[in-house]
């Protein structure tokens, strides 16, 4: 990201970052989902160092917690108050673009979920997360695809992440240089009672970090009545969710 793209983007996650982990189901079903995938792919049961991109407020950390013996764990986030959820599991933290940073040395396992879409080039970062690996190290990435938000899109938002990736792009960015065991995808829809319901959904959720024109009275009725029009349903208007992710592994 640029400096003020990562700056917008920081700022956004950093005021909703206390509202962030009651209202994002979505991305706890996706650390789910990651966290099943790892050990579908044959995972072993422990890493010896672990490093979590993007970490949160840790719907990744703790569901990998639970599942694995993550070893020496290494938490990284944009927003420096990820340092709370680095304190919560008693990890290291790092706090910085995931894109920039250093990263610890040889890692045995680098997961993340729901912070890939956020860079300018994921397929770049997938490449410097697998070449950070140790030999016979595990990479499990999760973020979103190309329908994720479609309804935003379609009435002209411009808050949209800027790296949403399909699964298969994602494979193709590290087969090079890892074997690519497992991969996917998850297309769901949430409902909102009102366009101003999902806009409070994305505000508390910190999406609208890439947004730069602030609402009006007028903005924001159009919205309401292109959102209503586009988009209600029987069961309340409409929000897409995109999940795509990959499960690689490094030779020895």
């Amino acid at each position: 990201m640029t400096f003020q793209a990562t700056d917008r983007v920081q700022r956004s996650f950093s005021r909703s970052f206390h509202s962030y982990h009651g209202e994002a189901s979505q991305q706890a079903r996706v650390a789910d989902r990651l966290v099943t995938a790892i050990g579908a792919a044959g995972a072993p049961e422990r890493f010896n160092k672990t490093l979590e991109l993007g970490c949160g407020t840790g719907h990744l950390t703790r569901r990998l917690l639970e599942t694995f013996d993550c070893g020496a764990l290494t938490l990284n986030d944009l927003t420096p108050a990820a340092a709370e959820t680095a304190n919560r599991y008693r990890a290291k933290f790092l706090c910085g673009d995931a894109s920039k940073v250093s990263l610890p040395t040889q890692p045995d396992l680098i997961a993340s979920a729901s912070m890939i879409q956020w860079l300018q080039n994921p397929a770049e970062f997938l490449r410097q997360a697998a070449n950070a690996l140790s030999p016979g190290g595990w990479l499990a990435i999760s973020g979103f695809g190309p329908c994720q938000y479609a309804e935003l899109a379609q009435i002209g938002s411009s808050a949209a992440a800027p790296g949403l990736m399909d699964h298969s792009d994602m494979a193709s960015a590290v087969t090079e240089c890892l074997e690519v065991i497992n991969t996917g995808e998850a297309l769901e829809r949430v409902f909102f009672a009102t366009p101003r319901d999902v806009l409070q959904h994305l505000r508390k959720t910190g999406v609208n970090g890439r947004a730069q024109k602030p609402w009006t009275k007028a903005t924001l009725r159009q919205f309401s009545d292109d959102y209503e029009r586009l988009h209600r349903t029987p069961e309340g208007v409409s929000l897409t969710y995109h999940a795509t992710w990959i499960v690689a592994r490094k030779a020895r």
